[in-house]
C-alpha cells in the first residue's frame, strides 16, 4: 500500500508558541501491536504548553506535541485484536504526538468510543475526565457529605472534578481567579466559591467549615496556591497537587507537614493510573457513562485548524479560553 501523507506539529526546541511549526511527511504501515489512525479531533491541554516550554522536558528534539485525540482506525498491525479498522477510538498518553492528521499508535492505549459520544466530546474530555476520575476515586476517594476544595473550578479538569464530586454527594468549595469564573464554578456544582488571591482562601475555608478545615484540597495551580492549600486542611488532611500552572512548587521543609497537623501531600500522574489496560477501560467506561447520562457536562470551546496550534496555545496560556479547545485535522484520508 502506498505511503500516506500527514501533517504534524513539531517544535525544534523549548520556547514560546512561535517554536511550533507544521511539517508534512509520510506515515508508514503499522508494525506489530500498532495501528494507523486518522484523527478527527485533537484535545488541547495545558500539559501541551508545559511540554512546549520545557517545564516537562521531551526526550529529544525536534519533538512532536499533543497527548490526546479521537479518530478512526485505518489499519491494524500484526497481533492487534483490541480494536479493528473503521472503529472510532480515543486515547491519551503515551507517547506525545497527537497534533497530527495521521499517526501510528500502540493499540493498547486506544479505547473504543461509544455510539452516543461524539468525537469532539471524546477528544475534549478524555484526558481531563480520566484525570478527574482517578483523583476522586483513587488518589483521595471522596465520600458523600465531605467538604472539599477544588482549585481552577472553572477550568478543564477542575470543572469535571466539581461536577463529579457534587454528584457523589460532596460539598464543593471552588477556587477561581475572577468573578466571571465564579459563575461558571457555581454552574459546575460548587456550593461556595472563593476568588483567590483577592480573598484569603484559608480564612474563607475555615469560616465555611466552622473552623475545621477540609480533608482534601485538589490543587492544579502549584506555586501560587500551595501554602494557602495547606492552610485549608484539617489534621491528617491531604493536598493533591496535580498541576503547576503558576510554576513549580518551591523547596519545602517536610517537617512542616508534621506541625500543620500530620498532613499528606501527593502528586499523582495520569500514566500510573491508566497503565493497566483493565484500569484504563474501567475509568473510560465510567467517564463515557457519566457524559452520556448528563452527570458530567463538557463545554466545547473554540475549534482550530491543526496549522493554528500556536494560536490555540497563546489563547490557552493567556487564559483567553472558555470551554475545551480542540484542533481539527483537515484531511479525511
Amino acid at each position: 500500500m502506498a505511503a500516506r501523507m500527514s501533517r504534524r506539529v513539531l517544535i525544534e526546541r523549548p520556547g514560546g508558541p512561535e517554536v511550533l511549526r507544521v511539517e508534512e511527511g509520510e506515515v508508514g504501515a503499522p508494525g506489530a501491536g500498532e495501528v494507523l489512525l486518522r484523527h478527527t479531533a485533537i484535545g488541547v491541554n495545558f500539559i501541551d504548553i508545559q511540554h512546549r516550554t520545557g517545564r516537562y522536558p521531551l526526550p529529544a528534539y525536534p519533538a512532536p506535541l499533543g497527548i490526546e485525540g479521537a479518530g478512526v482506525v485505518l489499519e491494524v498491525g500484526p497481533g492487534v485484536d483490541t480494536v479493528r479498522p473503521g472503529e472510532r477510538i480515543a486515547y491519551s498518553f503515551p507517547p506525545v504526538g497527537s497534533y497530527a492528521d495521521l499517526r501510528l499508535m500502540e493499540a493498547g492505549h486506544l479505547v473504543p468510543i461509544p455510539d452516543e459520544i461524539e468525537d469532539d466530546l471524546a477528544a475534549a474530555a478524555f484526558n481531563k475526565g480520566l484525570t478527574a476520575h482517578y483523583l476522586l476515586h483513587t488518589t483521595y476517594p471522596v465520600q458523600p457529605g465531605e467538604t472539599i476544595v477544588v482549585h481552577a473550578a472553572a477550568g478543564g479538569v477542575g470543572s469535571l472534578l466539581c461536577q463529579w464530586a457534587s454528584a457523589k454527594g460532596a460539598r464543593v468549595i471552588g477556587v477561581v481567579g475572577s468573578a466571571e469564573k465564579a459563575g461558571i464554578a457555581l454552574q459546575n456544582g460548587c456550593r461556595d466559591v472563593v476568588i483567590h488571591p483577592q480573598e484569603d482562601l484559608a480564612a474563607r475555608v475555615r469560616a465555611l467549615t466552622g473552623g475545621a478545615g477540609v480533608p482534601v484540597v485538589y490543587d492544579s495551580v502549584g506555586r501560587d496556591s500551595f501554602e494557602a492549600s495547606l492552610q485549608c486542611l484539617k489534621p491528617r488532611g491531604t493536598l493533591v497537587s496535580f498541576g503547576t500552572a503558576s510554576g513549580p512548587i518551591p523547596p519545602f521543609d517536610l517537617f512542616r507537614l508534621n506541625t500543620l497537623g500530620s498532613l499528606y501531600v501527593t502528586s499523582p500522574a495520569y500514566v500510573t493510573h491508566t497503565q493497566e489496560r483493565s484500569e484504563l477501560l474501567g475509568r473510560a467506561r465510567d467517564l463515557f457513562a457519566a457524559l452520556a447520562g448528563g452527570m458530567l457536562r463538557v463545554s466545547l470551546g473554540r475549534v482550530y485548524d491543526l496549522a493554528d496550534a500556536a494560536e490555540a496555545h497563546r489563547n490557552l496560556q493567556g487564559r483567553r479560553t472558555t470551554g475545551a479547545s480542540i484542533l481539527r485535522p483537515a484531511r479525511a484520508t
